[in-house]
């Protein structure tokens, strides 16, 4: 089945959405394509807040300098300022549109404070901010009548112009579409449009640890690298260094705000241990806090350390952390009295694919919004809650720029064929997808984590390469189902962090390496580009 909007998104959360309204409300017909519910995204899993400045005590070269000190020398500057100084604008929207953030008794909008930041700046909906972005855009967006959201719907590739008349032919490349699996019948349907935006949040299913939804599967950044997009800065992993620790693979996000209000780090014999790596303590930015984590645990063979917030009043904790308090309670930690048990979980990209201020990227009509993107503002690490204020800024951004490029632009209708199947069939070895997706989690978590060298790098390269190998062929062999696009997109993505983390011959921000322990003083940001795919 073929089925045409104007604009195409792909993702539900604060970006995309954020992104559909607008577009929707200046006339054209907007498709948002979701992998499940269209509640399920990265949003709604985030936990901290959005930061902006909305304080008569903060300012906004304050949190520019606190995002650029964080960023550790990659960020771009312009885009730094350009995002902060119109957050405010688009929190009145948000609270617009129905979010309540927290208030204190007399009214004002309560404001958290998180690591790296110098004053308290962090608007929240006590520890579940995200879910209730995102209850509030999908409420709006369900009352639009020219959005159309499809559930369990899995986008496989996009369609581009070279694809479809010959790379020869034309020079400048242009998106006319994408093919997506329709989940509940089993059908690859085709979607035509004239510009599609990518929203698909990050890639934290490509580690084995991680604090991301199961969606989190980098499928953006792996289809828009197939066909051509500038990819960068895929070595600056972020990983969370307080997640819930369990005797499973499951991590749960225990938010940075929770240190924000005073709770401390002590290691196995209850030593508060921060201020020996940094002077700001428990309130480093994560990457410092992370990395003295994974420092303590080696030292002593612990499996985690632990997170206090004893001393702290109970009322408090469970009226301003609802949701980690009652996790916790789950796993038989009282927090009110217990330590809790943390230990680092990858929970944030910082690069993705290559963005201007306006989210285009170097393909006509292909834009990107939110984690999937790379605009420059985090550069080597993210300062805490600036990424919600990032995807809710450029999807307005965004939004402008596309509305301007149908506006001024004329588009030839060009009719790629209907997705074939040709003599592949259904698998019946399910269990080398189930096989390699473990041993891809386990290969990136062990030797492309916290701490790197380059010979667990190349280490990782070469297995990764021969995973994709095979889940190539099995690509080619098999009928595609969602387990085989997610670990075909996983695999893209494994690549593309190894390759830019080799390419990085020093220690910076999120990407440290014993071989590289310093700085390199003309360092700059890692592009990668491929403009014809063999997958």
């Amino acid at each position: 089945m073929t089925q045409h909007f104007d604009v195409l998104v792909i993702g539900s959360g604060i970006a995309g959405i954020s992104f559909a309204l607008n577009v929707a409300k200046a006339g054209y017909s907007v498709g948002i394509i979701t992998k499940k519910s269209r509640a399920e995204s990265n949003t709604n899993y985030a936990q901290g807040g959005i930061a902006c400045v909305t304080s008569k005590d903060d300012d906004i070269e304050s949190h520019v300098q606190d995002t650029i000190v964080s960023g550790d020398g990659l960020c771009n500057e312009k885009v730094v300022y350009e995002i902060i100084k119109n957050g405010p604008g688009r929190i009145e929207q948000l609270i617009k549109t129905g979010v309540e953030f927290t208030q204190h008794d007399d009214g004002q909008i309560s404001l958290g404070q998180e690591g790296g930041h110098s004053e308290r700046r962090i608007l929240h909906v006590k520890d579940y901010t995200g879910k209730a972005i995102e209850a509030a855009l999908l409420d709006a967006a369900e009352n639009e009548s020219k959005i159309k959201i499809l559930e369990h719907s899995i986008a496989i590739d996009l369609i581009t112009l070279k694809k479809i008349v010959g790379s020869n032919t034309i020079n400048n490349d242009k998106i006319i579409g994408l093919y997506a699996l329709d989940t509940l019948k089993g059908t690859i349907d085709t979607f035509l449009s004239s510009a599609v935006m990518l929203s698909t949040g990050g890639v934290g299913q490509v580690y084995q640890y991680t604090t991301n939804p199961g969606i989190a599967t980098g499928d953006g950044i792996a289809m828009a690298y197939r066909a051509g997009a500038e990819i960068s800065n895929m070595e600056f992993i972020q990983f969370h260094p307080t997640a819930l620790y369990t005797s499973t693979d499951e991590r749960f996000l225990i938010s940075e705000a929770v240190r924000g209000e005073g709770a401390i780090l002590r290691n196995l014999d209850k030593v508060a241990f921060m201020k020996k790596y940094d002077k700001r303590g428990d309130l480093a930015p994560r990457d410092i806090v992370a990395r003295a984590i994974d420092s303590e645990m080696k030292m002593s063979g612990a499996k985690h350390v632990m997170l206090d917030l004893t001393d702290l009043n109970s009322t408090l904790i469970k009226e301003r952390f609802p949701t980690i308090f009652k996790t916790c309670l789950r796993y038989g930690v009282d927090i009110t009295k217990d330590f809790i048990p943390v230990v680092p979980a990858a929970h944030y990209l910082c690069g993705g694919i290559k963005t201007n201020l306006k989210a285009e990227t170097n393909i006509d009509g292909l834009y990107a919004c939110g984690e999937v993107a790379s605009t420059g503002l985090h550069g080597a690490n993210r300062l805490a809650s600036n990424s919600l204020l990032e995807a809710v800024v450029m999807a307005s951004a965004g939004s402008s720029s596309v509305i301007d490029y149908l506006k001024f632009n004329t588009f030839e209708l060009v009719s790629p064929t209907e997705w074939i199947n040709g003599d592949a069939q259904d698998s019946d070895e399910r269990v080398v997808l189930s096989h390699n997706w473990d041993e891809l989690k386990r290969t990136m978590w062990d030797y492309v984590g916290v701490v790197r060298s380059t010979k667990r790098l190349e280490r990782a390269k070469t297995r990764i390469k021969n995973l994709s190998n095979e889940i190539h062929q099995y690509y080619w062999d098999f009928k595609v189902e969602p387990a085989l696009i997610e670990l075909r997109n996983l695999c893209q993505v494994a690549e593309l962090i190894i390759n830019c983390a080799l390419k990085r011959k020093e220690s910076r921000g999120l990407h440290y390496n014993l071989d590289y322990p310093d700085k390199n003083k003309d360092a700059v940001n890692t592009v990668i580009k491929k403009f014809e795919s063999k997958h």
